[in-house]
């Protein structure tokens, strides 16, 4: 059972129709990838189509051999590039990627604030922990995926109490009594825990009316626990209904162990768009998009997510539920092995048929490959069965993909009532009040 009348949907500002193959199309403008100004278009279109939010995810670590073929994790600051679109944008959400292990609160919460001034309360924060990156940090090793937690909820806790040192009402303007500030409003944030010792107050206050809404990224037992207190946003890998289904339901029970209203955190996987004019087009341009990834890349990729070796198989034979061998635990992404293992089970495909299959080929997201009809009657089933709260788009294969969802696939979807079709406020905790 859906939890809202109408889908959230945001934008990733993250190139991803032009990973693997799509930069070495004629048509990919990759030479402008490191400027503002390829993001604004994005942007701009984006706000066109009045979607919630645009959304950078960001890393803090560059895998050097992935550039040999694409672009990877090679990008601009997510903060910097954000803030450069505050101008040139009115009323679309403008969500940032900040890492809880390599920043600090105060840092934070000001750059935080001063986006959201700036843009008139249309600033957020997609808190995320971090999976690498120490050794740029002085760190010989990452913490444990319990200790990344904690620290990253006791961060929130800091910011927060940061953004209250300063509240609104402390800001007074009163030419005529000459009173800049109540000052006995501003108090220190004092917040004294297992890893920060902070006496504040911020130097800048809060924004009015308008809080500065969360995003969070994990996918663990952790990440969905501190998305269940903290966030109004989870940015999902769900890849498909059944899976959707069971982060849903996690997130709801997160949300009520931590006294909140399930409603008030919004599942937004990641969707992956190869959209074209026939299913035909769609699949190959999928298939063209991940062209380079061999068959050993694809066999290891089956073994890291069942245990099973299938180098030795034919092609045509088929693989099912009694060859997965028994009590295999993925060493990394659960999400993405229980999806591979619900496709054997399901299908029984041949080998042949489970390596080209889009859980094996592609990204952890949520794929859709097709027309915009297939597209919108898929994101219709899942939100109608409650298992999403509305999608981030990453359109793949080409800029034709990223067309047709801002041009025709969200229009569709908002003339179904399933979307706003103009903006009824200008910051983001408005849009997402309206969801």
């Amino acid at each position: 059972m859906k939890l809202r009348d109408q889908l959230c949907i945001g934008m990733s500002l993250a190139p991803t129709w032009l990973a693997n193959e799509g930069w070495r199309r004629p048509d990919s403008r990759i030479e402008g990838l490191f400027s503002a100004d390829f993001a604004l278009e994005i942007a701009r279109r984006a706000e066109a189509a009045h979607l919630d939010f645009v959304f950078r995810p960001d890393t803090s670590s560059l895998p050097v051999p992935v550039l040999e073929t694409t672009f990877g994790f090679a990008s601009l600051d997510a903060t910097l590039l954000v803030a450069a679109l505050v101008r040139e944008t009115r009323n679309i959400g403008l969500v940032t990627t900040i890492s809880t292990m390599f920043s600090d609160p105060y840092t934070v919460a000001r750059q935080m604030m001063s986006l959201h001034w700036m843009s008139r309360g249309r600033a957020g924060w997609n808190v995320v922990t971090a999976l690498q990156g120490n050794e740029n940090f002085g760190r010989e090793a990452m913490p444990s995926s319990a200790e990344r937690y904690a620290r990253a909820e006791e961060f929130v806790a800091a910011v927060r109490a940061l953004w209250q040192s300063f509240p609104a009402e402390a800001l007074l303007v009163d030419r005529e009594a000459g009173r800049f500030a109540d000052t006995a409003r501003i108090r220190p944030a004092d917040h004294h825990g297992a890893h920060f010792d902070i006496a504040g107050p911020l130097n800048i206050p809060a924004f009015p009316e308008a809080p500065i809404p969360l995003m969070q990224a994990g996918a663990s037992a952790g990440g969905v626990a501190l998305a269940g207190k903290v966030a109004e946003m989870v940015f999902g890998q769900t890849l498909d209904l059944a899976s959707a289904l069971r982060t849903r339901s996690m997130l709801t029970a997160a949300a009520q162990a931590a006294g909140r209203d399930p409603r008030d955190v919004r599942l937004l996987p990641g969707l992956s768009l190869y959209l074209a004019e026939t299913r035909e087009e769609a699949q190959g341009l999928f298939l063209a998009n991940h062209v380079r990834v061999d068959r050993p890349t694809r066999l290891a990729r089956v073994q890291q997510a069942t245990g099973l070796d299938l180098s030795g198989w034919p092609a045509s034979r088929r693989v099912r539920r009694d060859d997965l061998p028994e009590g295999f635990v993925p060493a990394a992404n659960p999400a993405h092995a229980q999806v591979v293992r619900d496709l054997i089970e399901r299908d029984e495909p041949t080998v042949e048929a489970l390596l080209a299959s889009p859980q094996v080929l592609a990204s952890v997201h949520w794929q859709i490959i097709g027309t915009v009809d297939d597209a919108f009657a898929i994101i219709e089933t899942w939100f109608q069965a409650g298992a999403i709260d509305g999608f981030i788009a990453v359109p793949g294969g080409s800029w034709a993909s990223l067309d047709l969802t801002l041009g025709v696939l969200v229009p569709r979807l908002a003339a179904a009532g399933y979307f706003r079709s103009s903006y009824g406020a200008s910051t983001l905790a408005g849009h997402l009040r309206q969801t």
